[in-house]
């Protein structure tokens, strides 16, 4: 599994963005105004990736007989924490990249959907429905944020070795 590439993702929302403009310039009229829930609902989602891709991260970077904190010089070394399962990494890493899919399609509509209100603005229902949108998009971008950092957490380090040797090919 490769990773997400974001000009794919930025491609994705475009598309969806013009696909639900054009569908709702002939079909606004009959739907029922936008619900605010998403935007709260979708902002849980990016923290629940954000913590568990930092939870990842320090996990897999973990260095053995170091300690962090501000009493780290006065306890004892405390045991080191148990490696994580690499199947358990992996499906991290297949979430990361669903929600990174998914939020991405989820922002081109609500694109979409502000891109078509943007000209109704001095009504009150499509000035409602224009910031939900607006919100929503916004909530989805930081869903997409936190997809791509859990992905990056759940990637195996490189070694010392071979860090060195980029660095070394790179000079020359």
């Amino acid at each position: 599994m490769k990773p997400s590439r974001p000009l794919f993702l930025i491609a994705l929302v475009v598309v969806i963005g013009v696909i639900t403009w054009a569908v709702l310039h002939s079909a606004y009229v009959s739907l029922p105004p936008l619900p605010w829930t998403a935007v709260p609902t979708l902002l849980l989602l990016a923290l629940g990736e954000g913590f568990s891709g930092l939870n990842v991260l320090l996990r897999i970077r973990r260095a053995p007989g170091r300690r962090r904190g501000p009493d780290a010089g006065r306890k004892p070394a405390q045991k080191p924490q148990k490696p994580l399962d690499p199947l358990a990494v992996a499906r991290l890493a297949a979430l990361g990249k669903a929600s990174a899919h998914s939020a991405a399609v989820i922002a081109g509509v609500f694109a979409g959907f502000a891109a078509s209100l943007a000209s109704s603005l001095d009504k009150p229902t499509p000035r409602h429905d224009f910031f939900v949108s607006g919100g929503t998009f916004l909530a989805a971008c930081v869903l997409v944020a936190a997809a791509f950092f859990l992905e990056y957490a759940c990637r195996v380090p490189k070694d010392p070795d071979e860090e060195e040797r980029d660095r070394r090919a790179s000079r020359a």
